[in-house]
């Protein structure tokens, strides 16, 4: 493999590394490929276009840190929270290729603050949707590893209808207050391997995702590993949907500690988003210090139309292509220590229960002084405090050697519930 070392074609006039960037990628692929070397330093840049064949190594003690100047991201055709439009091309971007990684102990510096700062108070400036910090499209062969995150302008890593993905021993660390800062956000992708990772953020901290309903493109998210990751600080720590009209499915998470996220794991849609998650196992999580360790809500008010009475209305309708389904998902060998408002929050819709799932060898134990908040983001939902399992439009659920401790009321509570099982179950006030 050749390498091209940055600093051999940088301008000495120039503050920016973009130029340099771009002529060492192209000079590697006109090669064949090779590895582009960013040695140790700070060096400004723009948008990078990645090539077939090339790997971007960071050096120990490099940093790249991006420009907050729009006209340093050209517009390119994306998708955008599921929905396909013009947005800002990513800090690190590339489209249809293969056999590429981003690799090195150095670190890749969004300098999200200003872009931070226009979603929060003057949105109207935002001409297009904010850069993510890395972002593959259609690609397949793409590795990224060992490099340190920072400051993303939103999401961090959001591959998009790629295939054979291994994201291995990276840190991500946004602002606690940074809007829209998921982690790890793969979307209609299929064999991903996510492990080693330590994801502290201002949103979501890992999403498995599959396009929203308006998109032609529909496919699925599915054959999907994650493993040996810590979780901090971010509204869930396991997210699913709530864009999934393309289906997510063969979902294995093990190995996992979540800390001062907001929910665990949580699943979310509504009407109108269509599509199916299922046959997922979760198992060996711990969680300290969550609003809500179990989330599976089809009630899910976020985004474009949330608040017609087609997704909040508790009333049957229809089933059609339109309405989502979770089902077959499986928990075991979790515990959860300091959770505020309940053990478990699980609503299925009135037409469509949510179905076939498994609770075994579950711990939850309440914190002695907790904050009262909402365990979902649903139309009518009070806040809640040390509460058990809620469930409502639930059928075939099997609780086994569960226990609550430190609850107020009931640990179950069970509306329009049928073929519900516990065994073994315990409940310690």
């Amino acid at each position: 493999m050749t390498d091209y070392v940055i600093t051999d074609f940088l301008d000495e006039n120039s503050p920016s590394a973009t130029n340099a960037i771009a002529r060492a990628i192209s000079l590697a692929s006109q090669s064949g490929g090779g590895r582009v070397i960013i040695p140790s330093g700070v060096f400004q840049t723009g948008a990078i276009f990645l090539r077939s064949h090339i790997e971007l190594h960071l050096a120990s003690g490099a940093v790249l840190k991006f420009s907050d100047k729009p006209e340093d991201y050209p517009p390119v055709f994306s998708r955008w929270e599921g929905v396909n439009q013009q947005v800002h091309a990513s800090c690190i971007y590339g489209k249809d290729l293969e056999n590429i990684a981003i690799t090195g102990f150095g670190t890749i510096d969004g300098n999200g603050y200003l872009w931070w700062d226009k979603q929060r108070n003057h949105p109207t400036e935002l001409k297009l949707p904010r850069p993510k910090l890395i972002s593959f499209e259609r690609s397949n062969r793409l590795t990224i590893r060992d490099v340190q995150l920072i400051n993303s302008p939103s999401w961090t890593v959001n591959p998009i209808l790629c295939q054979n993905i291994t994201i291995d021993n990276i840190s991500i660390k946004n602002p606690t207050d940074s809007p829209n800062t998921d982690g790890i956000d793969p979307d209609s992708c299929q064999n991903v391997r996510i492990s080693n990772c330590h994801i502290d953020v201002g949103d979501d901290c890992l999403v498995i995702k599959s396009g929203t309903e308006t998109i032609a493109d529909k496919q699925p998210c599915e054959n999907i590993t994650i493993s040996n990751c810590t979780m901090v600080h971010g509204h869930g720590a396991i997210v699913i949907g709530s864009e999934m009209s393309g289906d997510i499915r063969n979902v294995v998470i093990t190995n996992c500690i979540f800390n001062q996220t907001d929910r665990g794991f949580r699943f979310k849609s509504r009407r109108g988003r269509g599509g199916t998650v299922e046959d997922i196992r979760i198992s060996n999580i711990i969680m300290t210090e969550v609003i809500c360790p179990f989330v599976m809500n089809l009630y899910y008010f976020c985004g474009p139309n949330g608040n017609k009475k087609y997704v909040w209305d508790k009333t049957p309708y229809p089933i059609d292509a339109y309405t989502p389904c979770f089902q077959r998902i499986h928990f075991a060998n979790i515990t959860a220590r300091n959770v505020h408002a309940a053990a478990g929050f699980i609503c299925g819709l009135a037409e469509q229960p949510i179905s076939d799932i498994t609770f075994q060898q579950i711990d939850i134990a309440m914190k002695d002084k907790a904050l009262a908040a909402l365990p979902a983001m649903m139309t009518g939902l009070s806040e809640m405090k040390q509460q058990g399992f809620y469930l409502e439009n639930v059928q075939n659920f099997l609780f086994e050697h569960v226990t609550i401790a430190n609850h107020e009321g009931k640990a179950f509570h069970i509306e329009n519930g049928k073929e519900i099982k516990m065994r073994h179950c315990q409940s310690k006030k």
